[in-house]
């Protein structure tokens, strides 16, 4: 596929996972101008050294690995700022990447394959039972789906989209969460978050 615009940011995108974002750079102002004119999308990809903002003089360390972005929705409140919400798509690697002039990212990448839709085995339904509580609880608290960490339709009978919601909910270091996105197997996935879930005592209360 042809080179795509990327979006560095200090947190890792899964797949259906919800972004807001505020742009007010000019090189990120121009490329979602041209992603909503067009139809297209763009590649977020967690920064591992550098800043989000453009600091002059200052290298970057991109991940190896992303997720594309679909914008959703797009708000001006004032000029030269713009709200945009995103929803995760597929995932990518990265083969090579270079910076624009005016400091925006390309990269040209491989598209990785989707999750398979697999059901939640026995032995993890713990896992989506933790989750849909988590959901349950916000719910009750009458917080709005657009404040929400994340949105429906809620696909807790997946391996691959449970297993994806808590990556984006768990503080784990950005390395493991870039692991986690690339591993293949979703119900391996869902494994490796099972026992982080375990460690940190949030299965035994159910």
């Amino acid at each position: 596929m042809p080179s795509i615009p990327l979006f560095p940011l200090n947190t890792t995108l899964f797949p259906d996972g919800h972004l807001p974002l505020q742009v007010f750079e000019v090189r990120y102002l121009d490329m979602v101008k041209r992603c909503i004119g067009q139809d297209e999308q763009f590649g977020v990809v967690c920064l591992l050294e550098g800043s989000e903002t453009r600091v002059p003089d200052q290298q970057d360390t991109l991940s190896g690995g992303g997720t594309m972005a679909r914008i959703t929705e797009c708000v001006t409140p004032m000029p030269g700022l713009l709200q945009i919400s995103c929803v995760g798509t597929t995932r990518f690697q990265v083969r090579s990447a270079h910076q624009l002039k005016h400091g925006l990212w390309m990269a040209d990448v491989d598209i990785l394959a989707e999750d398979m839709v697999v059901p939640v085995p026995a032995e993890q339904q713990d896992v989506a039972n933790a989750l849909g509580s988590l959901i349950r609880s916000l719910q009750k608290k009458q917080i709005s789906i657009s404040k929400m960490p994340l949105s429906p339709p809620y696909r807790l009978d997946e391996a691959g989209w449970v297993a994806n919601r808590w990556c984006e909910l768990l503080r784990l270091p950005q390395e493991e969460k870039q692991r986690l996105l690339l591993q293949e197997n979703p119900v391996l996935r869902l494994e490796l978050i099972q026992d982080v879930l375990s460690e940190n005592g949030l299965l035994d209360q159910q």
